[in-house]
């Protein structure tokens, strides 16, 4: 059986218990697999692979040498989450997402938290993502993050953590509903007799979410999906969920403000815009409110915005909690606006902006996980324990030289799953991005991005880095 010879070693693993000991949830999955051979099994990922191929689901990369554009790489052997631990995951999910908004809200306005001294006022106001054009901000509903991504993962004895914020432009999660179109039909006997959570409500919610910002009178709402372009590295996912939710797939050269309102020009004319959801970075999306250079944005739609005639999704200046430093203060904020304890806890960090944790971090290199502040996709860090004596003088350089702009984490023990890489099964890293609507309610779509580090050992899942996906099976 193929899974006989898998070792799942000292990790938690997500499907294995011990070696030949599948979970009570994977079990099914793990018989099924074990009654192929792995020809059949091989068979079955070219497949998958092909067909998402043929679905035009790539990613670009734009330091490659050998061209942008790639075919997302995706393992067929999906991860298992019990539905009770999600229903946990799901709750303590809700919880954050709630403290963040109200933490926006309050810094963009009357900054109640950084008077009453619970933040450094000083770490807020020095995040890049701060943008002090979006002071007095009062979004639609009082919503500041219509859609998030939350970076999770497992520690050893299965602990889960939360990794990072996504709040300002999260992608992936077009990988996720195509994904699991394929899977369908690469294990059609299992959808049928397995209790599988689906995942195919996202975008009907999503444009829910998204005309929930819309006054109610007007009759007819145009929503857009603006995007950089072609080559923006997530341009399939653009595309992608515009033409599921029915909405316009907009370029800002297809935007102007005119007459007090934001419109859109087409060949009848143009034509009011009521929600934009913006695929591009703060900083783009209007030259006159922020960089003047930019060739992305709409020239006076911060203005549009600040009168209340079009909604924005994600609000301007979303970007703040994405900072890794604001990142170690969410335990500060469920607690100063809710009342309550985090759920879902922190990895424990460093903050290397204090001289005592900064003296531990660069005496401790060799151990620690460290983090640029601002950076993203795997970028801007260092894996101690991976990396050379060299490369570590030259992060404790850096961190010297900008003690702000860096945090350290301990390095966790990823909980890994099997994943089928040429004949042989291999035990690989693995985190989970969930995505969470904010609408009427909180939606926690079930399940999520599973990415995976597909090279050997390697703890770093992000595409860009070499790693791929798998989907997420969440099964009573």
């Amino acid at each position: 059986m193929l899974f006989d010879t898998y070792d799942p070693g000292d990790f938690f693993d997500e499907l294995f218990a011990a070696k030949r000991q599948p979970r009570t949830e994977a079990a099914p999955l793990v018989n099924r697999i074990n009654s192929l051979t792995l020809a059949e099994l091989q068979r079955r990922q070219q497949t998958a692979q092909n067909a998402l191929f043929k679905m035009g689901v790539t990613f670009n990369v734009y330091s490659d040498e050998q061209g942008t554009e790639r075919i997302f790489p995706f393992d067929v052997i999906p991860r298992i989450v019990p539905y009770s631990e999600w229903q946990w995951l799901e709750k303590g999910l809700k919880q954050r997402i709630y403290a963040l908004n109200c933490f926006l809200h309050d810094i963009y306005n009357d900054q109640k938290i950084l008077k009453d001294g619970v933040i450094p006022r000083e770490d807020v106001e020095s995040a890049s993502g701060f943008l002090r054009p979006c002071m007095g901000l009062q979004p639609p509903e009082g919503i500041w993050c219509h859609i998030t991504g939350t970076d999770l993962v497992r520690d050893k004895d299965g602990t889960w953590y939360v990794l990072e914020d996504n709040l300002r432009c999260p992608s992936g999660v077009s990988y996720v509903l195509e994904s699991r179109r394929v899977m369908k039909s690469t294990f059609p006997h299992l959808f049928a007799s397995m209790d599988i959570k689906p995942v195919d409500d996202y975008a009907s919610q999503l444009l829910e979410a998204l005309l929930n910002l819309v006054p109610s009178q007007l009759a007819d709402p145009r929503v857009v999906v603006l995007t950089p372009g072609l080559y923006n590295s997530a341009y399939f996912e653009h595309s992608f969920l515009a033409q599921q939710m029915g909405a316009e797939l907009v370029e800002g050269r297809d935007l102007v403000v005119a007459d007090g309102y934001l419109q859109m020009r087409t060949t009848k004319g143009l034509q009011r815009v009521d929600v934009i959801y913006r695929r591009i970075d703060d900083d783009f999306i209007d030259p006159l409110a922020f960089r003047p250079d930019s060739m992305l944005g709409v020239p006076g739609l911060m203005e549009v915005y600040q009168n209340g005639r079009v909604a924005i999704a994600n609000a301007p200046g979303t970007g703040v909690a994405d900072d890794k430093l604001i990142y170690a203060y969410v335990p500060q904020m469920i607690r100063y606006y809710l009342g309550e304890e985090q759920m879902i806890p922190n990895v424990p960090t460093y903050l290397c902006e204090h001289a005592k944790e900064q003296a531990h971090v660069i005496a401790n290199l060799d151990q620690l996980v460290v983090k640029a502040t601002n950076a993203s996709g795997g970028y801007g860090m260092l894996v101690g324990p991976h990396a050379t004596p060299e490369q570590r003088q030259d992060f404790a350089e850096k961190i010297q030289a900008n003690p702000r702009g860096y945090i350290a984490q301990p390095t966790l023990c990823l909980s890994r799953t099997p994943t089928l890489i040429g004949d042989t099964f291999e035990g690989c890293h693995v985190d989970l991005r969930p995505y969470i609507l904010y609408g009427k309610d909180i939606y926690v779509n079930p399940g999520g991005l599973t990415r995976v580090a597909l090279r050997k050992g390697s703890l770093v899942v992000n595409s860009s880095q070499g790693g791929g996906s798998k989907d997420t099976w969440v099964v009573k």
